[in-house]
């Protein structure tokens, strides 16, 4: 089966593009690292300008979707642009509020679509952390049948990348929506967030493979570059294969998800993936994860080595990428619980 991006789709990631460039988004990673949220709050009120939250809301409270090829376009021009704060988890919201319905989604749905609010999430079966609690507007957990806004953000946690922070949120807040429904509701969610995090590691290893490319032309060794020596093209050139069989797996998922989507407020009674597997991810978006973290992390890896000691530097805007890929890498579902997911589907 072919799939290609309709023209409209194309222009949306052009868009995008354009935006992020202009936003000059490292000074915004250091500033979001340094504790300075401001220049990233504005980023993300672009981006909702642009629609990019509204994709994973329903049209009943005021989005566009959800429309998950749509969000895979936006997703993998935000990992390539490394935007800071909880992306996917703030996506995955719209799964999680949509499906839980009543006062709760009328809340923060509408906010979410808008820009106006922040989410992140932690569920179960994924770890226990909710990446930038401490800015984040509202954070909220599942256990079994109970929807929790938590009462803080809790604990730092040690990050391989400074610009994301891990917090364990504070126990206890009151249910904010309780019944079966919460439990399948989680299950999109999960699927929505695993979804969202390889598309943004797609992003990040095409970033870091075009930065490689751009540098290997320049450095020069024995008079000629060193994007000349064969080792360094095979190197490269397996970097690419990586991300491009990627790339179908993630827009695979994507079409395999725009037609599972369930209806607002209805909870997919099979979201979560089949019966006695436990939580996790379906099987073609555990299939991208994997596909799409491995190529960001092979690409982190041939950019480091082929950037040599100044890969290590604080002072190169690469070094963001390159902390960002393992990190994209583990994040709602490591590469062994994906593949046992794989297997098991």
């Amino acid at each position: 089966m072919g799939f290609l991006l309709t023209d409209e789709q194309r222009e949306f990631g052009r868009s995008l593009d354009a935006l992020l460039t202009a936003a000059g988004t490292p000074a915004v990673l250091r500033a979001w690292a340094a504790g300075e949220h401001g220049p990233g709050r504005a980023l993300w009120g672009r981006l909702a300008d642009a629609g990019v939250f509204a994709l994973a809301v329903p049209e009943a409270y005021g989005g566009l979707g959800p429309l998950p090829v749509e969000a895979a376009v936006a997703c993998v021009e935000l990992g390539r642009h490394a935007v800071p704060g909880p992306v996917a988890e703030t996506l995955a919201a719209g799964a999680l509020l949509a499906g839980a319905g009543g006062p709760v989604a009328e809340e923060w749905l509408p906010r979410i679509a808008s820009g106006t609010a922040v989410v992140s999430l932690a569920l179960e079966g994924y770890g226990p952390y909710a990446l930038d609690a401490d800015t984040a507007d509202a954070v909220f957990t599942v256990t079994g049948d109970e929807l929790r806004l938590a009462p803080g953000p809790g604990e730092l946690s040690a990050s391989a990348d400074p610009a994301r922070r891990l917090f364990r949120p504070e126990p206890g807040g009151a249910p904010v929506a309780k019944g079966p429904a919460i439990r399948a509701a989680a299950g999109a969610a999960g699927d929505a967030a695993t979804f969202a995090t390889a598309a943004l590691a797609l992003g990040c290893g095409e970033e870091l493979l075009r930065a490689t490319v751009a540098y290997v032309k320049q450095r020069t060794q024995f008079g000629v570059p060193v994007g000349s020596f064969q080792a360094v093209k095979h190197r490269l050139a397996d970097t690419l294969l990586g991300l491009e069989f990627a790339r179908p797996l993630v827009f695979g998922a994507a079409v395999e998800l725009a037609e599972a989507a369930p209806e607002a407020g209805a909870g997919a009674e099979a979201a979560g993936g089949p019966a006695g597997v436990g939580p996790g991810p379906g099987p073609a978006v555990a299939a991208a994860k994997v596909a799409a973290g491995e190529a960001g992390y092979a690409a982190a890896r041939t950019a480091l080595q082929a950037h040599g000691a100044i890969g290590y530097t604080e002072e190169l805007d690469l070094a963001w990428w390159l902390r960002r890929a393992r990190p994209l890498r583990d994040a709602w579902g490591t590469p062994s619980a994906c593949r046992a997911r794989v297997l098991a589907g």
